[in-house]
């Protein structure tokens, strides 16, 4: 980075903050301060939910994503748009007409305190461990580009979110996150556009797009029956409909960026324009993943793309043999390369039978670099057995850092930091109102005339919860891809949460001890099968769900009986 990326970058990010703090420094009220002003429209609403779920993680992971397995992760997609129907139709009049300050107050008004307690506990644990995942991810960024450790650039960024979300609340969230979603937009379609530019000119998109699908990464959809297949249109239309009604209808990090608005039709239209957008916004940056897979058939690639780490091992006391497998791999990418460009020739010329024979060349040439790939990675893992091995996440920092023309490099750096700012404020900013209200005011009372001390503790409160997420971020290790991860997480917990609602919503003979008993049951069964068996986790939302709503039916008419 030179100085032009560096004044891009800080003169984004620190503006964006600055402005966010500035506008909402005067907050005192606490129904201001948790769900921010109730002018806001559904623009600005329908942002800041798109904006809570799109952080770094997504424009650091997803198209390594698209690079190393293809578009199919689209899939776990699927099932939103229905979910979020369903969250217009049933939880958001409900939350709405209450007036609630979290969901989890309603819990309380349907059964009774300790379930309440139970879906405020289940959140904050997983959110909590979850905003580890996404203070994690920026870091990566800062560590990479800057060469600092890993550690330092953790509590840097940590610190930067917890300031302006502590300052200003949800109002501070709201007003920042449309600001940092018009940096992303702008600076994906950048890197889209330079991306294209780079590619070989007789290539252009069409040719690339050939290119991707004849290598297996333009596959959307996956109709197998296999529950090991970790997305399939079956997983991603059921276990995905129920992990996004979940998250959208019972996450107080999302509950609470749409029950402030001016209206319940102002909180209905942001949903919508996140149930018309969000898969095609997750479809192109998959698909920006692929053509970087494509741009590398004709340009070199590193062995892994961890550069830092990969340097390190090569001026270690065995780097000969880490020089020798990147040896290995720049030859067997320049033959993959020739055979890439005998099928383009050959399909350009419309022979079909030399078309399928380059092909097969071509195929076997990029099991070839794949194999040495496998190789370096496991050399690295003998050398030190705690390197994480996976290298997707660094794809995409790879690509911008060595391929994007400075001042574009500062833009997508700082659309990382967008991301990272807009979801981790939101997590910060549910968890500390769910501690307050739910945890906080049950055991220790507020006055209700004293707004001051009201909002002190919830600023207290999210300010915990952002050091806990910088501690949790400095030691945990996360050997999957950092979007799986942050989804694999999130469907042990959100399935069983869901249950409960849905119990509360249709099933009203089913009461409090009922409920809270199945619930626990229910997520001992999710985390017994996760360790268990191997299928995708996107079922694990579904089990969740079915095996709390039905033994809360039969524990209901267990305990109903012996009540009676």
């Amino acid at each position: 980075m030179n100085v032009l990326d560096w004044i891009v970058l800080l003169g984004t990010m620190l503006g964006i903050a600055a402005y966010g703090t500035w506008r909402t420094r005067h907050t005192r009220n606490l129904d201001t301060y948790l769900k921010g002003n109730h002018s806001t429209k559904w623009g600005t609403i329908g942002l800041s939910v798109m904006a809570t779920q799109a952080s770094a993680i997504t424009f650091l992971s997803i198209p390594g994503q698209g690079f190393e397995s293809g578009i199919g992760f689209v899939q776990n997609y699927f099932g939103l748009p229905l979910a979020l129907i369903i969250v217009c139709a049933v939880f958001l009049p409900i939350y709405r007409h209450l007036g609630v300050y979290t969901a989890y107050e309603y819990l309380g008004r349907r059964f009774d305190a300790k379930t309440r307690l139970l879906g405020a506990g289940l959140f904050l644990l997983q959110r909590g461990l979850a905003s580890g995942v996404t203070i994690y991810a920026p870091a990566i960024i800062l560590s990479t580009v800057l060469g600092w450790r890993l550690d330092l650039t953790i509590v840097f960024t940590g610190l930067v979110v917890i300031v302006y979300t502590v300052t200003g609340g949800s109002a501070a969230v709201n007003l920042t996150q449309k600001w940092q979603m018009a940096v992303i937009f702008g600076g994906m379609v950048t890197a889209f556009i330079v991306l294209l530019t780079k590619m070989p000119a007789e290539l252009g998109f069409s040719g690339a797009a050939h290119v991707a699908g004849a290598m297996g990464k333009l596959q959307a959809v996956d109709f197998s029956l296999n529950p090991e297949r970790r997305y399939t249109f079956w997983s991603g239309l059921l276990g995905g409909l129920f992990l996004s009604l979940s998250y959208f209808g019972t996450d107080q990090s999302q509950v609470q960026r749409y029950i402030g608005g001016a209206a319940l039709r102002e909180g209905r239209l942001g949903l919508m324009f996140n149930a018309l957008l969000k898969i095609p916004m997750q479809f192109f940056i998959l698909l920006l993943g692929a053509l970087v897979f494509v741009f590398h058939q004709f340009e070199p690639a590193p062995v892994f793309f961890n550069q830092s780490e990969w340097k390190h091992h090569v001026a270690g006391p065995h780097g000969d043999t880490f020089r020798a497998l990147e040896a290995r791999h720049g030859v067997a990418q320049a033959d993959r390369e020739a055979a890439v460009r005998t099928w383009v020739t050959a399909r350009e010329k419309g022979d079909a039978g030399a078309e399928a024979e380059a092909r097969k060349v071509m195929l076997v040439a990029r099991d070839g670099v794949e194999a040495i790939r496998t190789e370096a990675k496991a050399a690295l893992k003998a050398e030190d057995p705690r390197i994480n091995v996976k290298d997707s996440d660094y794809v995409f920092i790879n690509f911008i850092m060595t391929q994007l023309p400075h001042g574009v490099i500062g833009l997508l750096i700082a659309v990382m930091f967008a991301a990272a700012l807009g979801s981790k404020a939101s997590e910060l900013n549910a968890l500390g109102t769910t501690t307050t209200i739910d945890l906080w005011r049950q055991f220790r009372p507020l006055g209700a005339a004293d707004e001051g001390r009201n909002v002190r503790s919830a600023k207290w409160f999210t300010a915990f919860w952002g050091i806990f997420a910088i501690g949790f971020a400095l030691y945990a290790s996360f050997a999957e891809n950092l979007i799986e991860a942050i989804n694999i997480l999130g469907s042990i917990f959100y399935g069983v949460v869901l249950g409960i609602f849905l119990v509360a919503f249709f099933f009203m003979r089913v009461g409090g001890t009922a409920v809270f008993w199945a619930a626990l049951a229910a997520q001992t069964l999710v985390i017994v099968l996760y360790n268990v068996l191997s299928i995708s986790y996107l079922w694990y939302n579904l089990i969740g769900c079915a095996a709390c709503v039905l033994l809360g039916l039969l524990f209901q008419a267990v305990f109903g009986r012996r009540a009676a």
